[in-house]
């Protein structure tokens, strides 16, 4: 209802002008964090890979089908309360046709619903957490953005898993961090590999002093191979870890990959291996080259993790106002569900049931260069799609 009431007022406002401005123009709106939080770096990585992902896909007119792409961008500070109210004003009085957000699986979360009652899509990206397309999520909701499981289970295959394998736990308790643990407790079932503790700290967490105690004295007298698995975003928990000197215990660290400045500190992990979402490195493809290239040459440095996210996203908007008959939100769905397009990380496809972006993860080998600023994640493998028993987060007949 509150949809209807803004599109009438808005017409009412500008007459029979509005039907020739939405033939000129589409709206997108980004609708992120980008000020108040560590995260906020993310964001902006996002907001640059989308921009040249839209430049890629238009061949740098701006335009689909004669019509040109507008971009808004909406600062939601990293607060649910700020985040709803921008993404209701995006689709009421900006009249978006689709959001991209947020960052925080936090605040993503928070949008879920205003998608539904505006009945707009929202393209979840780079927001991780697999609630965001589980039971609470709904039909209007597509995700670019890897989960939970994939990290996770990417992780698991990483650390080759069995019997002998002893691990304890260490997340950030939000929506973030809890569903990393749970995909990864899910993904060793059947391994034999055994979870010893697991330690949940506030988002800001900086002192990890007490709860690597907890955690070295939960895994030192385990009697095979003992890792510390990390998985938290924004803060440096690596480098306090690796200064612990943990291996006179025998405990190895293992971690996700991240931005190239977190990348630094795994420096002082030569050897350690996990799994990545992205590393400029490691996919081979014609986008993939053209990302590097030009990212290189405008600012000076590769493209980063959530520089190529934010390209992904931009790619499957493009490729659904490409293909869709028409650009109402229904047809739009229809198109969307089961489509698959081409980004810097190869091939996605939207799952139909839930609306999660299928896609590959980088098995990877620290590597230390002393030319490099970071530490390099070397492929191992690249891990495909059909690999990963992603569980089906929400079925879409709603």
């Amino acid at each position: 209802m509150k949809r209807l009431l803004s599109t009438l007022a808005l017409a009412g406002m500008v007459g029979a002008a509005a039907p020739a401005v939405a033939q000129d123009s589409v709206t997108i709106a980004l609708v992120h964090g980008i000020s108040g939080s560590p995260l906020e770096v993310y964001s902006k990585q996002t907001h640059t890979g989308f921009e040249l992902g839209l430049e890629y896909a238009t061949n740098g007119t701006m335009m689909v089908k004669g019509r040109k792409i507008e971009v808004i961008k909406k600062d939601t500070q990293f607060k649910p309360d700020v985040a709803r109210a921008l993404l209701a004003e995006a689709y009421g009085d900006d009249d978006a046709l689709i959001a991209v957000g947020d960052t925080s699986s936090g605040v993503a979360t928070a949008l879920l619903p205003v998608a539904a009652e505006y009945e707009r899509i929202l393209l979840v990206e780079p927001a991780v957490a697999d609630s965001l397309t589980g039971p609470d999520s709904n039909r209007y909701v597509f995700k670019t953005s890897r989960n939970s499981s994939m990290d996770m289970q990417a992780q698991a295959l990483a650390l080759s898993p069995d019997a002998n394998l002893y691990v304890a736990t260490l997340a950030q308790d939000y929506a973030f961090g809890r569903d990393g643990i749970a995909a990864f407790k899910a993904a060793l079932e059947g391994t034999g590999a055994h979870v010893v503790a697991e330690e949940y700290v506030p988002q800001q967490t900086t002192d990890f002093t007490a709860t690597i105690e907890r955690l070295t004295n939960a895994l030192k007298d385990q009697p095979g191979r003992k890792v510390i698995v990390i998985y938290v975003a924004g803060v440096d928990a690596m480098t306090p870890l690796a200064a612990a000197d943990l291996g006179r215990y025998g405990i190895e660290l293992s971690t996700g990959g991240n931005i190239l400045p977190a990348l630094a500190s795994y420096k002082k992990v030569p050897g350690m291996e996990g799994a990545i979402y992205y590393y400029y490195e490691a996919p081979k493809n014609e986008i993939n080259d053209w990302l590097v290239a030009e990212h290189q040459k405008r600012f000076g440095s590769p493209p980063d993790f959530f520089t190529a996210g934010g390209m992904a996203a931009a790619l499957a908007i493009v490729k659904a106002l490409e293909t869709a008959g028409e650009w109402d939100t229904e047809t739009l769905i229809k198109t969307m569900e089961g489509m698959s397009w081409e980004t810097p990380k190869g091939t996605m496809t939207f799952r139909p049931e839930d609306h999660q972006a299928l896609q590959s993860m980088y098995h990877f080998k620290i590597k230390v260069d002393d030319n490099v600023a970071w530490a390099i994640p070397e492929l191992v493998r690249e891990i495909k799609p059909d690999e990963l028993n992603v569980p089906l987060g929400r079925n879409n007949q709603e």
